[in-house]
């Protein structure tokens, strides 16, 4: 990607993000493409905040389509206000020239992201939420770069083609025409290492016997047999800032297996009594 001046940016990581070589290439790989990047993983594997990342690195405005089950293609784009247009016709006390259509429409997501005046990146998060025709057909208008107001009989073409950012939880198969225009990659939850390094970025004068026992109990405790919901990385985070902030709280005890704040860690009823159950575990 080149800036404004000419000159080529990469995307090299960011102040919050640990970024792996492999990753780097495909999201650089991406971009130079103008191709969308699908970015699977578990949950807390860091797929949204990739497109945090890119957005602070690159300089460019971050925009988020939250994918819902029930979403029409539509609402991503535009929504065309007939209740506000109706009230208006009858109490004739608004600003807005009833007869203009084109007053009572306002862009979606993707529709805000083709008329931004400077280039955005476009996070479209959880696509598997959505069904095939939803999937399928926005892909359609990001090849084309354009959709119709049906009601005005007007295309919206985009000033400028966005950096499109797509995850999945991989709860649900995609179809083979949208895995074939996208690229892909696959963030597996991270290694002891790396997640070590991750903390220290986000705790940089963090005690080593703390990082130390907080990663290995971590990690022992997402492999509790019959968990639903394992522990991921924002829990060990606040769970790490739950600790500090405890006046009362002191490494020996989290070291010979005392394991405070069960609720940051584990979201679930079920899984919060098997972690309660497992705790001795930890010593093991």
């Amino acid at each position: 990607m080149h800036d404004e001046s000419g000159t080529k940016q990469d995307f090299t990581g960011a102040s919050k993000y640990i970024l792996d070589e492999e990753l780097a290439k495909i999201v650089n790989i991406s971009i130079a493409l103008e191709m969308p990047i699908l970015i699977k993983g578990e949950p807390g594997t860091g797929k949204t905040m990739l497109a945090h990342a890119i957005a602070e690195s690159l300089n460019m405005r971050l925009i988020v389509l939250n994918v819902k089950s029930s979403m029409k293609l539509v609402e991503a784009l535009y929504q065309y206000d007939t209740l506000t247009r109706l009230n208006d016709s009858r109490f004739g006390d608004s600003t807005r020239t009833v007869s203009n259509i084109e007053e009572y429409i306002k862009m979606g997501k993707i529709g805000q992201s083709f008329i931004s005046d400077e280039r955005v990146v476009l996070l479209i998060d959880e696509i598997d939420k959505a069904d095939t025709d939803f999937q399928d057909d926005m892909l359609d208008v990001l090849d084309q770069m354009e959709f119709d107001l049906i009601e005005i009989d007007k295309t919206i073409k985009a000033k400028y083609r966005p950096v499109i950012i797509i995850t999945s939880n991989a709860k649900k198969d995609l179809s083979d025409p949208f895995l074939g225009r996208c690229n892909f990659h696959h963030i597996a939850f991270p290694e002891p290492d790396l997640m070590r390094k991750i903390i220290q970025v986000h705790f940089t004068d963090i005690d080593k016997a703390l990082l130390d026992h907080s990663i290995k109990a971590f990690y022992r405790m997402r492999e509790f047999r019959g968990i639903e919901k394992k522990p991921a990385t924002r829990e060990l985070i606040n769970w790490i800032r739950a600790m500090k902030a405890d006046p009362d709280f002191k490494v020996k005890d989290l070291a010979k297996g005392d394991i405070l704040f069960p609720g940051v860690l584990f979201k679930k009823s079920s899984d919060y009594d098997i972690a309660q159950h497992s705790v001795p575990r930890i010593t093991s």
